[in-house]
């Protein structure tokens, strides 16, 4: 381009009218825009790839309903890694919105916390981002005696039929992730596993069967840690629970901190404000009550430990759910470090450990 090309170019910017503003549906603007729902698409060869959080979003309203006393039974089957189906035995979107709660942006049964005081999904997003994002798509609602089911193919309505049905109520979600947007995925079965394993630990009485296999916990965070630590513990893991909180932790001889938090159910793998709470006031109170004169950092390291809150409308930093933004507890309540630092019997049940003297 010459100098006088240059100077017309800059003269005559190109041509902004009416036909450039565009308005795209909800379903056009998840395809669109992917990464504002659901991060990154990837191929499924990542823990953080996008078809996990597909899978995710479908498995937290089945876990939410388990939470609502509704449904303690959840199955999942994965053909070929490639396709995913999921069946609870819970109350079944009601029938009379199903096309709506799984295709229409910010419509759901969640935004009254007194329905859902402590759910994961709470803007009305998950469950319609799997549905843009796939090639197929199927929804069933099971509920007294009656089935209503919708087929979709990259979020736009194929067809629509309710029938009668003597299955238990619940909801049936069939997905197969879009090929295009997911080029080349497979679903890991590792990465799958792992996923349902924290469900269970998470949620004592759900049971999780995968592809024909029992996932259960009988003691939760305690089992968590038992089945992913690679150290030694230098005593009995600490166990504890308080209202809306559950903690567990020990010290190993490995060098650095180790931690698992979550959040409503959610894996906050980025951790947060309880997280970062919980690393102050542990280190605190082992100093304060062994009269220690070491730094925090030392005190924790080789600590690993696993913290559960449940917060009422929980606010966290993206779509993907990994990292805890709230203040408070809920909506005008104490703040989720006050939560922490009260957790019952800490004090005492750390008075009956014998720490470490000089942790590596």
């Amino acid at each position: 381009m010459d100098t006088n090309e240059l100077i017309l170019t800059e003269n005559n910017p190109v041509e902004y009218t009416d036909d450039n503003i565009r308005h795209l549906s909800d379903m056009e603007h998840v395809r669109t825009r992917p990464g504002m729902y659901i991060g990154r698409l990837g191929d499924g060869a990542h823990a953080e790839d996008g078809i996990y959080v597909l899978l995710k979003e479908v498995l937290d309203n089945s876990i939410d309903e388990f939470k609502m006393q509704a449904g303690k039974r959840i199955e999942i089957t994965v053909e070929e890694n490639l396709r995913v189906s999921v069946r609870d035995y819970g109350r079944g979107i009601p029938q009379g919105k199903l096309v709506e709660a799984v295709s229409v942006l910010n419509t759901g049964g969640k935004y009254d916390s007194k329905a859902f005081k402590k759910s994961v999904g709470l803007n009305g997003v998950g469950v319609k981002a799997v549905n843009a994002l796939s090639s197929r798509f199927e929804v069933r609602s099971y509920r007294d005696g009656k089935v209503r089911t919708a087929t979709f193919s990259k979020g736009d309505l194929q067809t629509d039929q309710t029938s009668k049905s003597e299955e238990e109520n619940g909801t049936f979600i069939f997905f197969e992730p879009d090929a295009t947007l997911f080029q080349n995925y497979t679903f890991n079965p590792e990465f799958i596993e792992t996923m349902l394993r924290n469900y269970t630990y998470l949620n004592t009485g759900l049971t999780i069967i995968y592809n024909g296999h029992r996932i259960l916990s009988r003691n939760g965070l305690v089992d968590l840690l038992n089945d992913n630590m690679t150290a030694t513990s230098l005593y009995p893991i600490i166990h504890l629970k308080g209202e809306d909180i559950e903690i567990a932790f020990t010290h190993t001889a490995q060098y650095g901190e180790e931690y698992y938090s979550f959040v409503n159910g959610q894996h906050t793998t980025q951790g947060g404000t309880h997280q970062s709470a919980f690393k102050e006031h542990i280190a605190r109170t082992i100093k304060e009550f062994f009269n220690k004169n070491m730094d925090y950092t030392d005190i924790r390291n080789g600590l690993v430990a696993a913290i559960a809150i449940n917060v009422e409308e929980p606010i966290f930093e993206s779509q993907t759910k990994t990292k805890l933004g709230s203040t408070n507890i809920s909506p005008g309540g104490i703040t989720v470090n006050k939560h922490v630092a009260t957790l019952p019997s800490l004090r005492w049940t750390i008075s009956c450990i014998s720490m470490p003297t000089s942790p590596k």
